[in-house]
């Protein structure tokens, strides 16, 4: 079994599967085996997790790569003989150009700057008011204030993210990951919860009237541990 095989073997896919099937089951495993979702007691499983979600990332980058690359590999390619492999050919060494310290040292520096730019920017304030936010990856983003009325974030991980005092009135969260999201103050009036995780979610003072939470009297929403203190359910009362 070749690499890429296996990377399609380690995402539970048969070889040959579209990039989107790629993507859908990179998204699913993540969800499963994000150390976050592990207590944090338990040094041992999130271990188990870290190394099981490094895995799975670098299956998704592969088979990502590979696609870029132009190579389609299908069940039927895979499994015929590799070609033998030809003789490398030397090729003589460009000759570098001189720099003097000065420049190096500049490039140096110029080349660190890049490297340790924060990845993630702060969205405090964000207008987002009914963008497609779908299946989005905001895990640890600071999005305190952010409007974010209307939203589509049905299916996207927000584990950890910083949703103080936002405004997510009517926003679509059907089966968001939202573990340990900091939701204080934030408005959630009429909108969709239903599926979503909010174990360990500081829902303090937040407003949660006319939200969708389940079906009768049936509660669609995961609320392990979650901080309800002073938030005001769906039915209009004051959670003690």
């Amino acid at each position: 079994m070749n690499e890429l095989d296996h990377c399609y073997r380690i995402l539970g896919l048969e070889p040959g599967a579209s990039l989107e099937e790629v993507n859908q089951a990179y998204k699913d495993l993540a969800f499963i085996w994000h150390p976050d979702r592990v207590p944090s007691d338990n040094s041992r499983l999130r271990e188990k997790a870290a190394e099981k979600l490094k895995e799975i990332n670098h299956a998704r980058d592969q088979l990502r790569l590979a696609r870029r690359k132009g190579h389609k590999p299908t069940a039927q390619t895979t499994r015929s003989p590799s070609p033998a492999p030809q003789r490398a050919q030397y090729t003589p060494p460009r000759s570098q150009p001189r720099y003097s310290q000065r420049e190096t040292t500049a490039q140096s520096r110029s080349q660190s700057s890049s490297q340790t730019r924060t990845p993630n920017p702060d969205l405090s304030g964000a207008d987002f008011r009914g963008v497609d936010l779908k299946e989005k990856d905001l895990s640890g983003r600071n999005l305190s204030h952010a409007n974010l009325s209307n939203a589509n974030l049905s299916d996207s991980f927000l584990h950890k993210v910083n949703l103080q005092g936002a405004n997510l009135e009517k926003a679509n969260l059907f089966r968001a990951n939202l573990f340990q999201a900091n939701l204080n103050q934030a408005n959630l009036r009429e909108a969709n919860l239903i599926g979503a995780d909010l174990s360990g979610a500081d829902l303090s003072g937040a407003d949660l009237r006319g939200a969708k939470i389940g079906s009768g009297d049936r509660i669609l929403v995961k609320l392990t541990g979650a901080n309800l203190s002073g938030a005001i359910l769906p039915d209009g009362r004051i959670h003690a």
